[in-house]
């Protein structure tokens, strides 16, 4: 498997989505470094395995992003853990890996786990909803965030997920300059060529979701700014 450090784009794709199996085929063979299968609502043991299967017949690393305990499978390459730093509900700091160390921590491979911490942005998402994450955030918090993140905790890596808009390039920038060891990943409403290569051009590594489902063409393109980063 790739070294995660070299990733500089990867697609995630959600369990609970339709894909059909020409697009599926059409992101798997793309030149992206990684897929990341991973989503908010209704991800479940069943259809993470589903999807699992179908990546698996190609040749690049897959990843689970682990949203509950119970859509756990055997199978994946790695396993990322968000620990979401701006939720104000400590069940999304650590009381979810608490109870799976509870469950699992005897059978877990701990060479397979990467830790990711997390800073949600957007205040209309999901995602920013389900964890109460307190999105009001600037320039200082997230530098703040940032050195708690490759300074204090140590981490592998820092998401900065806007899920479903945008992002901020200023924002985005102000972490990126303070971590010296940590991976930035940035995701969130990349849907072209030119913002992949705006945000590729600040973050270690871009993440492409939703774009997938509404403009397969559009996502694509975005592999592009690997030639370029």
């Amino acid at each position: 498997m790739n070294d995660m450090n070299s990733w500089k784009h990867m697609f995630k794709l959600d369990p609970a989505k339709a894909i059909s199996d020409e697009d599926l085929m059409k992101v798997c063979t793309s030149g992206t470094d990684a897929i990341m299968v991973g989503g908010t609502d209704n991800v479940s043991e069943e259809n993470v395995l589903y999807l699992m299967r179908k990546v698996q017949s190609y040749s690049l690393p897959i990843v689970l992003e682990i949203s509950n305990i119970d859509s756990i499978v055997p199978g994946f390459d790695l396993y990322f853990i968000p620990t979401v730093l701006n939720s104000r509900d400590v069940k999304y700091h650590n009381g979810l890996l608490l109870e799976a160390l509870k469950s699992f921590g005897a059978l877990i491979d701990f060479n397979e786990l990467v830790f990711e911490g997390y800073v949600i942005l957007n205040p209309e998402c999901k995602v920013a909803e389900l964890t109460d994450a307190n999105t009001q955030i600037d320039d200082v918090d997230i530098e703040a965030y940032a050195q708690m993140i490759n300074d204090m905790y140590k981490l592998p890596v820092m998401y900065i997920e806007y899920s479903g808009i945008y992002g901020e390039t200023d924002i985005v920038k102000s972490a990126a300059d303070m971590l010296t060891e940590t991976q930035l990943f940035y995701g969130g409403g990349i849907s072209s060529y030119e913002e992949a290569e705006e945000m590729a051009a600040i973050a270690d590594t871009i993440i492409v979701g939703n774009i997938i489902y509404e403009n397969i063409n559009n996502a694509l393109k975005t592999v592009k700014v690997k030639e370029t980063h």
